[in-house]
């Protein structure tokens, strides 16, 4: 009978192979990946105010933006109607810091029996009929200057798809004529942060004369 003995020699050289290809792989996957062009590109862009979210895009180079949006509003809604919406409420609260406080010492000779030192207070001292006069007067006023146009799908359409938000070409002691495009962008970036502190500041006086009971002063 015969017998045939296999050569020894191939199994080791085999099992040297595969162990050399295998340590090969396993150090090809804990190498160090280059990740300089990622880390660019992910720090171009995150958010100059909040560097740990997302670059808002629609907010960049806008005046007064610092690319704070954390809940993305600017990339659900219109870019235009929101910058709109925040400087009318800019320009209504600037109105109501300062009507807040000269209230408490200045009224009007008709109401002069009516008043109160808690502004809170002022529009049940003057009943509903004055500040339904108010509503609706505002309500006339915003139709009239939006001509018909109120919404957020139509506010920036047609005639008005190419104006300014805020821009109603109301100037009349003439402070932007004569300026740069510089100038007039600063006085801009200003009227925005006065408008940002006034929305704060008259919730905050509010506030503090109803839960204190008294009046600021």
């Amino acid at each position: 009978m015969l017998h045939f003995r296999s050569s020894p020699e191939p199994i080791p050289t085999m099992m040297k192979f595969a162990l050399v290809a295998s340590l090969f792989g396993s150090a090809a996957a804990f190498a160090p990946v280059s990740n300089v062009k990622a880390t660019t590109a992910l720090s171009a862009e995150m958010s100059k105010s909040m560097p740990f979210l997302i670059q808002p895009p629609a907010t960049v180079g806008l005046i007064g933006s610092s690319e704070f949006d954390p809940l993305n509003f600017s990339g659900n809604f219109d870019i235009k109607w929101l910058q709109e919406s925040e400087i009318k409420h800019g320009r209504v609260a600037m109105l109501a810091s300062a009507g807040f406080i000269a209230s408490q010492f200045v009224n009007f000779p008709m109401y002069a029996d009516m008043h109160v030192d808690d502004s809170n207070m002022a529009p049940a001292a003057v009943g509903i009929s004055a500040m339904l006069q108010i509503v609706l007067t505002s309500g006339i006023e915003e139709w009239r200057t939006y001509k018909g146009k109120v919404t957020m799908e139509d506010m920036f359409t047609g005639e008005n798809a190419d104006r300014e938000p805020g821009n109603f070409g109301f100037d009349p002691m003439g402070m932007c004529k004569g300026k740069s495009e510089a100038e007039v962008n600063s006085m801009k970036l200003k009227e925005i942060k006065n408008g940002r502190l006034a929305m704060l500041a008259i919730g905050g006086m509010i506030h503090h004369n109803f839960v204190t009971g008294e009046a600021l002063f």
